[in-house]
Order: C-alpha cells, then sequence, then structure tokens
C-alpha cells in the first residue's frame, strides 16, 4: 500500500538468490525495476538506492555487492550489471580452454574413476571440475568492494549481508556488514557473523559444489572452508528480515512452480550424471526459496488472523514479499544455446551426459548453470524484463508508487529553467518568453 504523507517507508529489503549463469534473469528484473521507477517520477535524479537492505547468495551475492558497492546511483549499478551480463562469455569466469578443462576437468573425472589406484599421488587430486581463478580477476575488477564501508556511512544502505556453506563445520554462514547495532542471530544449522566483507567472501559464496573450488574464510578466528551459500539455506530471507527489512522483494533464478500435468520426458532410459547433477542443483538453488516464502505467507495470514493485542504481543510481524521468477523453464533455455559453450567444454560435459541443442538436448539443466555466453545471458536479461514489465501493477503497489506517471507541466518547467539559467547570467530581466 502507498505510505501515507507522515509515515516513514518501509525498509525494502532485496534478495538475490543464486544460480550460476542463471543470475543473468536478475539483471533484466533490476532494470525493469529501474524503469518503473523512473516512469513514476521517484527516486530522485541521482538514482537513489530503493534497496537500503541486500541478501545475496552464490551468484546473487556477486550481483548484491555490485549494487551494494554503488548504492549511491542504483541507476548506474544497474547499467553496469547489464553491461557486464550481455558480453560475459565462459572464458572469464572458468578456465575453458582444452588444456585448462584437461588441467582441471578431465583430472577431476579420471579420479573419480580411477582414484583409488592414484590416491597415493596427492598433487593428482583436483579440488574441483572447473578452475574459476579468472572469476576472481574479474570480481577484482568489476566489485569495487572497498566502497561498501563509505555507503554505509552515507547512509545510502543498511547492511549487505552474503551468505556461505562450511564444509570444515557443517554449518550456514550469513556474513553482514552493518553500521547499525544488530546482533548476530543463531538457527539450528545457521549462524550469522558480522564481518567486513570482501572478494574472497563473493567467490566462497559462489563456489558451486564439484564445479567450483571452496574458499577459506575467517570464522571467529578460524579458517573454513566455503563453498556456495544455497547449500543448506533453509530459511534465504531470514537474513534480510533480521537486518530490518519491513517489506521484500525476491528474485528466483528459476522457476518457482511448475505447470500442472506430468511432464513428458526428453530422453528416455537410465538419466545420465547430467541429468542427476542438474537436478541435485536445482534441489540447491531452487528448492528452499519456494518453502521459505509458502513460510513466511503462512506466518502472515496467521498474524492477520489476531487481535491487535495478540500480535503486539508476540515478536513476529508481517513481511509484504513479492516475488519474481522465471515465467519459462531456464533448463530449456539453456538446451537452445549448448552450442554456445567452446568445445573443450562440450567435449568434456558429454562425457557426462549433456547431449544435443534445442529441443531434442538432453543435461540441459547442468549446462544452465555453466553457460556464461551471451547467447544466453541476455535471453535471461529479456526474460526478467518481461515478466517484470507483465507484472507492472504488483510492482508498483508493492513500492507505493503512483500507476500513472506524474503530469509535468513542461510549458512552465521551460519558463522556470529559462529564468534559472539567466539569473545565473545576471541577465534575469531580459527572458523572453520561450518558444
Amino acid at each position: 500500500m502507498p505510505t501515507a504523507p507522515h509515515q516513514q517507508p518501509a525498509t525494502t529489503g532485496l534478495i538475490l538468490t543464486g544460480g550460476g549463469a542463471r543470475a543473468a534473469y536478475q539483471v533484466g528484473v533490476l532494470a525493469a525495476i529501474a524503469q518503473l521507477r523512473r516512469d513514476a517520477g521517484v527516486g530522485g535524479s541521482g538514482g537513489v538506492n530503493p534497496f537500503p537492505v541486500i541478501a545475496g547468495t552464490s551468484a546473487g551475492a556477486i550481483n548484491a555487492s555490485t549494487l551494494a558497492c554503488q548504492a549511491d546511483d542504483f541507476d548506474a549499478a544497474v547499467d553496469g550489471l547489464m553491461h557486464i551480463w550481455q558480453n560475459i562469455h565462459v572464458d572469464q569466469v572458468y578456465t575453458a580452454d582444452a588444456f585448462g578443462v584437461i588441467r582441471t576437468g578431465a583430472r577431476w573425472m579420471t579420479m573419480m574413476s580411477l582414484g583409488w589406484a592414484l590416491a597415493r599421488w596427492k598433487r593428482s587430486r583436483p579440488r574441483s571440475l572447473l578452475d574459476n581463478e579468472p572469476l576472481r580477476h574479474l570480481l577484482k575488477r568489476w566489485v569495487r568492494i572497498e566502497r561498501l564501508q563509505s555507503m554505509l556511512e552515507q547512509g545510502h544502505m543498511d547492511a549487505l549481508a552474503l551468505s556461505g556453506s562450511s564444509y570444515t563445520s557443517g554449518q550456514h554462514v550469513t556474513f553482514y556488514q552493518t553500521l547499525k547495532d544488530i546482533e548476530p542471530w543463531l538457527r539450528s544449522q545457521r549462524i550469522s557473523v558480522r564481518a567486513q566483507l570482501s572478494i574472497e567472501h563473493l567467490l566462497a559464496s559462489s563456489a558451486i559444489p564439484f564445479i567450483f573450488p571452496a574458499e577459506q574464510l575467517d570464522l571467529d578466528g578460524q579458517l573454513e572452508w566455503f563453498g556456495d551459500g544455497s547449500m543448506r539455506q533453509s530459511a534465504p530471507i531470514s537474513p534480510a528480515v533480521h537486518l530490518g527489512a519491513e517489506r521484500v522483494l525476491v528474485i528466483g533464478a528459476g522457476r518457482m512452480h511448475e505447470p500442472p500435468g506430468r511432464r513428458v520426458p526428453l530422453v528416455e532410459g537410465h538419466p545420465s550424471m547430467a541429468q542427476i547433477a542438474g537436478h541435485a542443483l536445482s534441489n540447491i538453488f531452487l528448492d528452499a526459496l519456494a518453502v521459505d516464502v509458502e513460510r513466511l505467507q503462512r506466518i502472515n495470514n496467521t498474524l492477520g488472523l489476531l487481535t491487535p493485542e495478540a500480535r503486539a504481543a508476540t515478536p513476529l510481524r508481517p513481511i509484504d514479499v513479492l516475488v519474481i521468477a522465471p515465467s519459462r523453464r531456464l533448463d530449456e533455455m539453456a538446451a537452445e544455446h549448448q552450442g554456445s559453450l567452446p568445445p573443450a567444454m562440450r567435449a568434456m560435459l558429454r562425457g557426462v551426459g549433456v547431449q544435443g541443442e534445442g529441443k531434442g538436448a538432453s543435461g540441459s539443466a547442468l549446462t544452465s548453470y555453466l553457460l556464461f555466453e551471451p547467447s544466453f545471458t541476455n535471453e535471461l536479461i529479456t526474460l526478467g524484463l518481461s515478466d517484470t514489465l507483465a507484472r507492472r501493477a504488483d510492482v508498483q503497489r508493492f513500492f507505493g508508487w503512483p500507476s500513472e506517471p506524474p503530469k509535468v507541466d513542461w510549458a512552465s518547467l521551460r519558463r522556470r529553467q529559462a529564468g534559472f539559467a539567466a539569473e545565473a547570467s545576471g541577465d534575469a530581466g531580459k527572458v523572453t518568453q520561450p518558444a
């Protein structure tokens, strides 16, 4: 609902989930929101950040950090994300040439099949299927993480949270940076830690299991190995709420609900390793979000049934939530672009069952997380734009923006501008009526 003039606007949180290359969809959604805000005539000429609280996981952590570190100009931050995702290539994220694939992927699969024979040669144990060292270099150029503290100090941001999963302790950890007096929270298998966020936190949060190597982070004075924050993340919305969000926009990286009816399998027979891996990754990246949204909606409905007195007695509070998620299956979209991968990657993925292109393709769910190529990411951005514009009324209601753009008296505005220009030049008395 629109905010009354005497009320402070609700603190808005943004949740950006994981999904490798699928995160390009988020950029399309953000671009549409920026456009709708400009159409509504709100936000000011400087592109004031509409999300004081931002929480990101996996590839969503990278997008989240980019927004937070440029919170003094939201529109420019979104434009920067658009430029990167529209022009990204796999070799900017992981080593995809023949030598690199042999050095990591081929050795990894060899160890899976012949590990019993090679175990005594420790140097033959690769850490992951792919080497994401190019991503480290890209993030150092792309994400100006050193600006985060100043964005907090200047009031452009309240808090940024990035999540990771510790292979060392088994706990899901949310690292957050804020100037506010927010005590760390503790839940079953989930903890939070106040920290000075870094590029290493981004690499850890986005380290897709098996595919990218783990990253070491300091946790209460001890170094632990961390992987993708989507693992064991049972409550993706929780960090934003703990950090003060009163309403939350959630941008997913996969369909929240499948259409009714049985889906016809594209390939008969036993599922390949690629199909199983894609199914497992979808479970890690997508399922927890749908469950958490349903949980939040149930809590909101229950609170709505309580009397004002009973509601005041509970620590729970209603959280307005808007979820924007793809209207199409992203694995089916990826199937149309599998041929965009470098030859060495296509050859390696064929070894685990990724085959074909288009409707007859198999293993495309796995490919959708690795397809950092413009042909795929641009289609995702376009989908994010169209999905968000199709829900224009929902977005306007959520933010309290007017459904009609403000009426501007352009003739009066031109006269005022002409007067200001004349005053600046010392000729205010000589202004003539503009045409």
